[in-house]
């Protein structure tokens, strides 16, 4: 059964994040949603030490495979590459399944159902087991939002990515009456700088998706 807990994964709980709790309708444009993804896949590599990143690219700082298969099929990808590509070359190319990858890795930790459309399978999408679970996220994020609350890395980052991708809306509408993007701000600020530029880079690439849209 899934938990109220989640999975601990960054990537798992901006999907949730992304989508209606209840229906699980997307909630963002696609490309936004899946670049988000992508940078929350390659963040998770950064917290466990696999992967650092900077002006000059991506590098791999421990090429133990991790535990998680999806983690070690991205750090895999990583380790073929001969040259560092900048971050945004990485988001690109992991944001094509990023959407599909995560959906299945919360699938087989039971936190999502595949339901059929009108058309089959092919209609289909991804459907919370348990809508308290799938907006526990929105609850984890909260630290990260108000003064004076103690804010881990993991939420910092979450609500960081979170905004970078166009979910700020949403994050806020379900925080307490204190809660300032100022708040957030400094709490992104205090991240390493590692990640403070992984999530500037995810911003970035949102930002020039949603305007190609738009031309």
């Amino acid at each position: 059964m899934a938990q109220l807990s989640g999975t601990g994964r960054l990537a798992d709980d901006l999907f949730l994040m992304a989508h209606s709790d209840v229906t699980g309708k997307p909630l963002l444009q696609p490309r936004a949603i899946g670049l988000g993804l992508a940078g929350a896949l390659l963040a998770e590599l950064m917290l466990s030490g696999r992967i650092c990143a900077g002006p000059d690219g991506v590098a791999v700082a421990d090429p133990t495979p991790p535990w998680e298969e999806l983690a070690r099929v991205i750090l895999g990808a990583l380790l073929s590459e001969r040259e560092q590509r900048p971050v945004g070359d990485w988001l690109l190319f992991l944001a094509r399944t990023a959407v599909a990858d995560v959906a299945r890795r919360l699938a087989q930790s039971g936190y999502l159902a595949r339901v059929a459309g009108r058309r089959g399978w092919r209609g289909g999408r991804w459907v919370p087991v348990d809508a308290d679970c799938a907006f526990a996220p929105l609850v984890r994020v909260r630290p990260a939002l108000v003064p004076s609350r103690p804010v881990t890395v993991p939420a910092a980052c979450l609500a960081g990515l979170a905004a970078a991708c166009g979910l700020a809306p949403r994050m806020f509408s379900y925080a307490p009456p204190n809660a300032t993007r100022r708040c957030l701000d400094e709490a992104v600020g205090r991240l390493d700088p590692v990640l403070r530029h992984l999530i500037t880079q995810t911003q970035a690439a949102v930002d020039s998706a949603v305007l190609s849209l738009r031309v």
